[in-house]
């Protein structure tokens, strides 16, 4: 074309440049046609969930064939019909937002908190109360830390005992009376997530409810069925009602382990 007197110069170069550019053009890649999938939702969707599920199979197959996977501690032991129900109370008003149930094993958490968390603690919660965040401090290890008027004092007026707090007031909570109505069908709930609730706890869960709370009652076969279990008039009224309930759940945490004579398992 270059010895074609009829062509121009100008044409000339166009053609040149042309074949110079068809002639170094790169070839696409595999890789490169990923903009097929990002043009079509239904590819992507399914694209996605197949990834999603290669690795949700990866990390939970293995489960499957361990003989346990969480390590049993001595001392861990379902909640008592009063602590399951100030647990639900607890997650009803958000309080995992704010305080989280899981001390890391790193020096400053164990010198504020106390020993790092076990997952046997957590292993009857359904969800656990991990929680993602701080704005309040760990309450994995605050059973027993405070008295249970300090804990209806904060309850009722937080920045009356920490006056930097920008907790909420609670105190709606000493005038909600409560009442063991569906205490027997939220235990068997719980026995049917896997916690195991024995019939004997199925059957005495009501008398439980109000034993918890009246130190003047027949507490043995509670504390037979639980352990540890802390008996109170938490907050100090006659009437049982959700504070009741919250402060006995706060006042377990962190008390069933005996870490003095805890010896973590090695193989695990």
């Amino acid at each position: 074309m270059a010895n074609d007197p009829k062509t121009s110069p100008a044409q000339t170069a166009e053609a040149s440049a042309s074949a110079g550019t068809t002639a170094t053009k790169p070839r696409r890649s595999i890789l490169d046609r990923h903009a097929l999938i990002e043009r079509s939702a239904s590819l992507l969707f399914i694209f996605s969930l197949a990834v999603v599920s290669i690795g949700g199979i990866v990390e939970i197959a293995p489960l499957f064939y361990l003989e346990n996977t969480i390590e049993k501690v001595e001392g861990v032991r379902p909640y008592t019909p009063l602590e399951l129900t100030g647990r639900d109370i607890y997650v009803r008003e958000g309080c995992y937002t704010c305080h989280s149930q899981m001390i890391r094993p790193m020096r400053d958490e164990v010198e504020r908190y106390g020993h790092y968390s076990l997952a046997a603690e957590s292993m009857y919660d359904h969800p656990h109360q991990w929680g993602s965040k701080r704005t309040g401090p760990d309450l994995a290890r605050v059973g027993g830390r405070y008295s249970d008027a300090w804990h209806v004092d904060h309850l009722k007026d937080p920045q009356s005992v920490v006056p930097e707090s920008v907790m909420p007031k609670y105190a709606f909570l000493a005038e909600t009376k409560i009442e063991p109505a569906h205490t027997e069908a939220l235990v068997k709930t719980h026995r049917l997530v896997g916690v195991p609730y024995s019939d004997e706890m199925v059957a005495s869960a009501k008398a439980d409810f109000w034993a918890q709370a009246n130190p003047d009652a027949d507490t043995d076969g509670l504390l037979e069925r639980y352990p540890g279990a802390v008996v109170s008039n938490f907050d100090g009224q006659p009437q049982l009602t959700e504070m009741d309930a919250l402060i006995a759940y706060m006042q377990m945490l962190g008390t069933l382990v005996d870490f003095s004579t805890f010896t973590p398992d090695a193989s695990r």
